[in-house]
């Protein structure tokens, strides 16, 4: 009885699977084929990406009359274009984190666009490069402390994204004195001012577009123009993010720590926060506990109300329907019988 049982049970399987393989899988054939091709052809289209006819990076005009130039932007912008799911999150991260950033290089006198040297740096995540550089702007420990940030066992304020941001605004404004231009300053975020400056004069050169320099950093500032372009018009390379899309950005409170903190686990509890929040809002604190020396302070980081809940973050936003960088109602007609629309 028990072996009529289990071959009926595979009986039902095998017919079951055969019918989901005959769901699956076209027949063949010559005319099946052209067929297949055909729908392919229409449902997967891709184009190449529009060039600007002039941009700029810092008020520095890239020269997009060099073959070169054009085709280096080109091949960044088809990278970014069609690389969606890394270019929807940054541009998701960069409506949280620019709020940050932008105040902190206007402050400095550093020209708005390098914000996007962070982007492209670290995706605006607190991430480690194989050579030990981490957090946003990506210093290594050694330039971190040079420009005047604390990295020890428990405080790393490469992960501090306000005063990383500040430490940065002060290489950048020592490597524009040195080399004059903000292309150039930019290109050595990449290479170290003195690679750069050393290439400029090896090379009689005194712009990054006439540099012949190694591919990363030959790539550098078209990655950040490509960004650039995508982040301020992005509804023109095909992403329709609405504003509810967009990751909003923390509403913080500071308290200032003059003391010792031994356990920073009940010191979250005390503030009616999770260890968790601690460390989201505070990535600079890299272990459990925090020593303060005699006369210095800290400060810390929380949600403004407790615990933040994603809807009454949203409320900052307008409506939720707006489209980031166009209104809705301005997105291409699919019912139209242009191609695009198609």
């Amino acid at each position: 009885m028990n072996k009529k049982i289990s071959i009926t049970i595979l009986s039902a399987i095998v017919f079951f699977a055969a019918v989901v393989v005959s769901l699956r899988f076209i027949p063949g054939g010559q005319k099946h084929d052209e067929q297949y091709k055909e729908q392919f052809s229409i449902h997967n289209r891709a184009y190449a990406v529009p060039l600007p006819e002039e941009i700029s990076f810092a008020g520095e005009p890239a020269p997009m009359d060099l073959y070169y130039v054009r085709e280096g932007l080109d091949r960044e912008l088809l990278v970014n274009t069609y690389w969606h799911s890394n270019t929807i999150l940054l541009l998701k991260r960069a409506a949280r984190y620019f709020p940050v950033i932008e105040p902190v290089l206007k402050a400095n006198g550093v020209p708005d666009d390098f914000k996007y040297v962070a982007l492209i740096e670290s995706g605006l995540m607190n991430v480690v490069s194989p050579s030990n550089a981490a957090g946003f702007w990506q210093f290594l420990d050694k330039t971190g402390r040079q420009y005047g940030l604390e990295v020890t066992e428990q405080v790393d304020e490469r992960y501090n994204h306000k005063k990383s941001t500040e430490a940065a605004c002060r290489y950048l404004k020592d490597a524009y004195k040195q080399l004059n231009n903000w292309t150039l300053a930019a290109a050595s975020y990449n290479a170290g001012q003195g690679r750069i400056t050393r290439e400029v004069s090896r090379q009689s050169a005194d712009n990054y577009y006439d540099l012949y320099l190694n591919q990363e950093t030959s790539r550098y500032i078209f990655r950040i123009l490509a960004l650039k372009l995508i982040y301020e018009d992005p509804t023109a390379y095909g992403f329709y993010l609405r504003e509810k899309d967009l990751y909003p950005p923390f509403k913080t409170i500071s308290v200032i720590v003059d003391t010792n903190i031994t356990d920073l686990i009940n010191f979250a509890a005390r503030q009616k926060v999770n260890y968790r929040i601690l460390k989201e809002f505070n990535p600079w604190l890299r272990t459990d506990q925090l020593k303060v020396a005699p006369g210095k302070n800290y400060v810390i980081d929380l949600p403004e109300d407790g615990y933040t809940g994603y809807t009454k973050l949203q409320k900052g936003l307008q409506n939720g329907e707006e489209i980031f960088g166009r209104k809705a109602d301005n997105r291409p007609d699919k019912s139209s019988s242009g191609e695009a629309g198609e």
